[in-house]
């Protein structure tokens, strides 16, 4: 949540294609907290680009901007491994949704 916070967390990987349910321009909230249970909205963001590739072909820079603390695949292999309760392999394929904040000023009177 930290790393979201600061700025530092611009990209999530998501495992599966999901061009379909993300697409750039698309603005989305945000949030943490479990997948079934309650979650807070950090913020408002647009999303920048939407790839699709296998986990063993992430660059070291996407790897990053999910995880500012991750470097190798290895570490985002293992990552999503816990997530999604299942072993990830090179060959998975992957989603890397890139986004910017929206800063949201009050109206103007």
């Amino acid at each position: 949540m930290d790393q979201l916070r600061k700025g530092r967390k611009t990209a999530t990987i998501r495992l599966g294609d999901k061009r379909r349910k993300y697409e750039r321009g698309q603005l989305v909230w945000v949030t943490v907290g479990h997948r079934h249970g309650p979650r807070q909205r950090l913020f408002t963001a647009i999303i920048d680009e939407v790839t699709c590739k296998r986990v063993g072909d992430l660059t070291q820079r996407e790897i990053e901007r999910d995880n500012p603390e991750f470097r190798l695949v290895e570490d985002t292999m293992q990552f999503l491994t816990h997530i999604y309760s299942r072993e990830i392999t090179e060959d998975d394929e992957v989603t890397v949704v890139h986004f910017s904040e929206v800063i949201e000023f009050p109206p103007l009177d």
